[in-house]
């Protein structure tokens, strides 16, 4: 489901009922609400034998009310109006709210974290269409980045970034060398992962030139990828051997992995992403239902 579009056509929809109101129908109700408000004082001394005159202002009150309110379908899409038209820019241009739905980014991300991506970092798009309008800035290697799947883009994916625009990147028996710099690993406890209820291999990474980040490796899995695409964009920049796979990075596009190596289907298997496709950068987890503490920021 494509909520942008949705939300897109629901502020058109209110933002036009909220226009006409001010432009139209309110001015027609006030010409109503005058001519009957006349009529009524014009009766006026003939209901004033009837009735006092405080019961007589509070019927020309009432009259006014009911002449000036708004049809109930006009009252509520014009009223929500400002609403919408709020939730709209700032999901658009601020942040965008996600959820996590699987265990490709543990240990950074775990299954169930919700999670806030800046929507500005790396230029301001158009909604909807998704293009690019001002450009403030590019993804770099070691951010985690939402984006949209390129052989599906009704989905949205999110993995860390390896490589950038003209990167060299090798990922051979499990271990990363950028541009002819191999990554620094620091060994950590094993990993147990509570949704496979199994042990991984835990380290810390550090990219060259970039941040510092945990990433989990299986032991009994091959370093060989197996079931790669044959025929994805750009496929002749991509080598595989038994050891694992390199690819120069063409511009205008990025290499991206899940930091659960084992457990993640990403640009070893599918290719690049291209920069039209890119939503934002992940930056805060702001709730987990099963866990209160994961609540912050993360690399």
């Amino acid at each position: 489901m494509n909520f942008a579009l949705i939300l897109f056509v629901l502020v058109v929809i209110t933002g036009i009922a909220w226009v006409a109101d001010k432009l139209v129908f309110e001015r027609q109700r006030r010409s109503v609400a005058q001519l009957a408000l006349a009529e009524f004082d014009a009766r006026r001394n003939d209901m004033q034998s009837m009735q006092g005159g405080a019961d007589i202002d509070r019927s020309r009150a009432r009259l006014a009310e009911e002449k000036l309110r708004q049809p109930w379908w006009l009252e509520y899409s014009a009223s929500f109006f400002p609403v919408i038209l709020a939730v709209f820019v700032l999901r658009s241009f601020v942040v965008e709210p996600f959820k996590i739905p699987s265990g490709s980014m543990i240990p950074t991300l775990l299954i169930g974290d919700f999670i806030l991506v800046n929507k500005y970092d790396y230029g301001i798009r158009l909604p909807v269409v998704n293009k690019k309008i001002i450009s403030l800035g590019e993804p770099q290697r070691g951010d985690v980045m939402v984006f949209r799947y390129p052989r599906d883009e009704s989905l949205d994916y999110i993995k860390r970034v390896i490589g950038v625009p003209g990167d060299v990147v090798q990922y051979e028996n499990k271990k990363l060398t950028i541009n002819g710099k191999p990554a620094e690993y620091s060994p950590l406890p094993d990993y147990l992962d509570e949704e496979r209820l199994a042990y991984s291999k835990h380290f810390v990474e550090q990219l060259p030139g970039g941040p510092q980040h945990g990433i989990l490796n299986d032991n009994d899995r091959p370093a060989f990828v197996a079931g790669a695409d044959p025929d994805f964009p750009f496929r002749e920049n991509c080598t595989y051997n038994q050891q694992g796979v390199t690819c120069k990075v063409p511009e205008g596009h990025y290499f991206v992995m899940g930091d659960n190596r084992d457990n993640s289907l990403d640009s070893r298997y599918w290719g690049f992403v291209p920069d039209q496709n890119i939503v934002g950068k992940a930056f805060l987890i702001w709730m987990n239902l099963g866990n209160f503490g994961r609540v912050g920021s993360f690399k």
